[in-house]
């Protein structure tokens, strides 16, 4: 699998398996109580794989899986890499914040250029945003660089249950 996509920060995947849903889930049911490297939680047909609490960071990833029924033997996985999701909402709440600051001084900017008054300070506020949201982007490609290895365990153990 690769994780090295350049744009993406939350890698997805999707493919289709030659079993029942059912079978698959129950699957990842039985992981809970054989292994203890992985947290594995389940609610309908959604999976979650998580790191432990003892080796997770602010920004360890996580696996959401989806397993739909296709047919009576025929089955698709869809997956998710991600962090905690309150982890994300944060990180978009920052971008959208930005996005809506930057918003807020091109509006006072360019009132004050149509009042013939003084802008520099807004434009200099315009520019800090768009450092911040660089700022803010590249700590996410650094994060999910640094989580590379987390992800490929995480991906290996899902693997494995599959292949069982």
């Amino acid at each position: 699998m690769l994780l090295e996509n350049e744009i993406i920060l939350r890698p997805r995947f999707k493919f289709d398996i030659e079993y029942n849903n059912e079978k698959l889930l129950e699957l990842f049911d039985a992981t809970k109580s054989t292994q203890s490297n992985f947290i594995v939680s389940r609610v309908d047909d959604h999976v979650f794989i998580k790191i432990p609490k003892a080796k997770q960071q602010f920004w360890s990833p996580q696996l959401h899986l989806e397993i739909n029924k296709i047919e009576h033997n025929k089955s698709q996985l869809y997956g998710l890499f991600g962090p905690n999701p309150t982890v994300w909402t944060l990180f978009m709440f920052l971008h959208f914040a930005v996005a809506g600051l930057f918003i807020a001084l091109c509006i006072w900017a360019y009132s004050n250029y149509a009042l013939k008054v003084d802008y520099s300070l807004q434009i200099w506020g315009m520019v800090l945003m768009i450092v911040l949201w660089f700022v803010l982007y590249f700590s996410g490609r650094v994060s999910k660089a640094s989580n590379q290895k987390e992800m490929t365990d995480l991906y290996t153990f899902m693997s494995s249950v599959l292949d069982e």
